[in-house]
């Protein structure tokens, strides 16, 4: 992704098989500090440790009906602090679903499949890659 500083990832999901196979596919690819979550909850609770961007899971509801789903914890992390990229994840393959999240502020929808890490990889690449040119752009217009 990047190689100038290590990139804390935080990935949401209350699928702890998936979970798991993101943070290994992760790891063997990248230089990257993962934070796993299966909550909302846990996941705003940590939230202080800035983490770079979030991959966060649509339903979130499984282990516990009670507990936050993924829109109602990206509106709470939008809310401390817009900055933080969220990407969504959810096996719904649905349209309306997508455009629900990206309304709410998401950088990006992703449906979970066997590609789901190839196209994650891809968004979040694009991220970093286009605050890198943002960063240099900057740079350069201050330096006019």
């Amino acid at each position: 992704m990047t190689n100038e500083k290590n990139i804390t990832l935080f990935l949401v999901d209350d699928d702890a098989l998936f979970l798991k196979s993101l943070e290994i596919e992760f790891e063997q690819h990248f230089k990257i500090t993962i934070k796993k979550y299966a909550t909302g909850e846990e996941c705003l609770a940590h939230l202080s440790q800035n983490p770079d961007m979030i991959v966060l899971d649509y339903y979130l509801n499984s282990i516990d009906q009670n507990a936050m789903n993924g829109l109602e914890t990206l509106n709470k992390i939008k809310a401390l602090n817009q900055k933080i990229p969220v990407i969504m994840l959810s096996s719904q393959d649905s349209i309306d679903v997508a455009v629900n999240c990206m309304k709410h502020h998401a950088y990006d929808y992703i449906v979970k499949s066997e590609t789901a890490f190839f196209r994650l990889q891809k968004a979040i690449t694009s991220y970093f890659n286009h605050q890198k040119l943002e960063k240099a752009l900057n740079w350069y217009m201050e330096k006019m």
